[in-house]
């Protein structure tokens, strides 16, 4: 399982009262029995635990799942793995650990930003390969989500609210000019979006995809010929293949919205006073709100790490944060975000 441990220790980050548990480890399997399930210790066993098979059936593992995996420990921070209908693998958390990385969602951008050079080498070489298989089509999307910041997207919204994200987005809502891509569609809450980016190899392949059958924008072509349509969780399959288990696609938000808002901060002139440092933030967390197509509030609270605003408010963000170019920066503001 590839959990990132060059980039994140996640040993280290498990909270107190839980284990860390990898599915590399020995752990329960389960096995068809009529119409239900049985379950194997490591040593080949029937679990016949009370709590344990109480533990197991909360965990509403689905039954379409492939090479189950389930953590022996009642505490382990990963409490099941398997392969979905399309191969992907798959995670149950336990509850704790979910609750821990939600309150501490800024936590984890330093090891993201480590990680992040390994998957955009693995995305320029992916958009490079011939056709539309699939990681070149995964690789596109990967791109655009890191450009763009639309969101990855999810096809519950798509079909009960007509909202969209990046790889629900149906042929309609794109125009190609060249270079030239512009995506324009109905996304979360009701809002409208316009965006567009300009990069002649994202326009050749997604004109590529414009070309195949049916209205949704991204699919790509597996290797009986058979068109498969791209989702949320292909996506962040790609990304964890390269960064590690922890990340997802939401994580390009959260470090977008930090670079973004310590760059913008960083060219500002310096604050006269407290109160001219919080007219300033209150300008910067505004616009990087633009960007992300949130409202500031949310912007503040949860895209924007709360050491940037420190920093600025210090005084010290221009010589912490020198240089114009983009790993220069992104290095040392991870330097800083490390820092205690």
């Amino acid at each position: 399982m590839a959990d990132g441990s060059q980039a994140f220790d996640i040993a280290a980050e498990v909270p107190q009262g839980l284990s860390y548990c990898s599915d590399e480890f020995a752990g329960l399997t389960r096995r068809r029995a009529g119409k239900g399930w049985s379950y194997k210790d490591a040593k080949g066993q029937t679990v016949t635990d009370a709590k344990t098979l109480a533990r197991i059936r909360a965990l509403a593992i689905p039954p379409a799942w492939t090479d189950v995996w389930i953590c022996p420990k009642a505490n382990g921070h990963i409490q099941a793995t398997g392969r979905d209908v399309k191969g992907r693998k798959q995670y149950r958390y336990h509850n704790d650990w979910s609750a821990a990385r939600s309150e501490n969602k800024f936590d984890k951008l330093p090891a993201f930003s480590r990680a992040l050079p390994k998957l955009r080498d693995k995305v320029e070489h992916d958009l490079g390969l011939r056709g539309v298989c699939r990681d070149k089509v995964l690789a596109t999307a990967v791109r655009l989500l890191e450009i763009t910041l639309i969101r990855v997207g999810n096809s519950i919204y798509a079909k009960q609210n007509r909202s969209y994200g990046l790889t629900t987005l149906h042929k309609r809502h794109l125009d190609v000019d060249g270079a030239a891509l512009t995506f324009e569609f109905r996304g979360k809450s009701g809002k409208d979006h316009s965006v567009s980016v300009k990069d002649r190899r994202l326009a050749r392949v997604v004109r590529e995809l414009e070309g195949l059958p049916g209205q949704q924008l991204f699919k790509y072509r597996a290797a009986d010929g058979t068109l498969c349509p791209v989702d949320s969780d292909d996506v962040n399959a790609y990304i964890r293949e390269e960064m590690g288990e922890q990340f997802s696609a939401k994580d390009f938000r959260t470090w977008a919205g930090t670079v973004s808002a310590a760059r913008a901060l960083r060219d500002m002139e310096g604050a006269t006073s407290p109160t001219d440092a919080k007219r300033k933030i209150t300008v910067c967390v505004k616009a990087v709100a633009g960007l992300l197509g949130n409202t500031p509030t949310v912007c503040r609270a949860s895209y924007v790490h709360p050491k940037v605003f420190a920093l600025f408010e210090s005084g010290e963000i221009a010589t912490t944060l020198p240089g114009s170019d983009t790993k220069g920066f992104e290095k040392a503001l991870i330097k800083h975000l490390l820092a205690a």
